[in-house]
């Protein structure tokens, strides 16, 4: 799976090489072995996950559904939730190229804080959605998506940007392995749901609630600027 993820990246590598860039052998040592670097990594993340890291989640939502506590699973939900995103290589990517591209005036700490708040969110509205039958899928995404589009009218476009691209990020390997496999483990363990139902979902949740929490990170931004005396425009930050 490793080879036929990133062969494709690397024929088009030394085809662009060999006719546009011409880079010195010092730089394509150096790409060469990055690329090396990800094979292996993405080997042994494969290996793990396969061999026991989505079962752990799993058995840790069976465990945790099924303890007297009605408010222990969303409770759960939201601690693992504002710590799996910490764990998220793209969002580690992501997180630096925004401090980077903006030289600091949006911090890499605030955009990880509101990432962490908004996930600990969805995953904690997941298990409530698990938990009680009536709620639905939509009760949550709907409003959610809705009110990321009404933001959009509101801050600065470069917010905008970062809140759809979160969304992406958030929902990576880390999420989509661990904390889909508790979902499932806590769908089969409450009689009132659904495995094939409410066991799925909660990556949508997690691509949902990046649009609305840096969104209002960027409102923050704006409103501070403006009790400065500072007149943010869009293109300012």
């Amino acid at each position: 799976e490793s080879t036929i993820t990133l062969s494709p990246l690397l024929i088009l590598f030394i085809i662009f090489n060999k006719t546009k860039f011409h880079l010195s052998k010092k730089r394509k040592n150096r790409i060469y072995k990055g690329l090396l670097y990800t094979y292996i990594g993405l080997t042994l993340f494969l290996v793990g996950v396969n061999a026991g890291f989505m079962e752990v989640g799993r058995i840790m939502g069976k465990g945790v559904a099924s303890h007297e506590s009605i408010w222990l699973l969303p409770t759960v939900g939201f601690l693992l939730g504002m710590v799996v995103v910490l764990a998220e290589p793209a969002v580690y990517v992501l997180t630096v190229q925004v401090e980077d591209v903006t030289t600091g005036h949006i911090r890499r700490r605030i955009i990880l804080i509101a990432l962490s708040i908004g996930i600990a969110f969805a995953v904690s509205m997941s298990m409530l959605r698990i938990m009680i039958p009536g709620l639905k899928l939509w009760h949550f995404l709907l409003p959610g998506f809705a009110t990321g589009a009404v933001l959009s009218h509101f801050v600065p476009p470069i917010f905008v940007g970062i809140a759809y691209d979160a969304g992406g990020v958030a929902s990576g390997p880390m999420t989509a392995t661990f904390i889909l496999a508790f979902a499932q483990g806590a769908a089969g363990c409450i009689p009132s749901a659904n495995v094939l139902v409410d066991g799925f979902g909660v990556i949508a949740m997690v691509a949902m609630t990046p649009l609305v929490a840096i969104q209002i990170v960027g409102l923050l931004y704006k409103l501070k600027a403006k009790k400065g005396g500072i007149d943010i425009h869009e293109s300012d930050i």
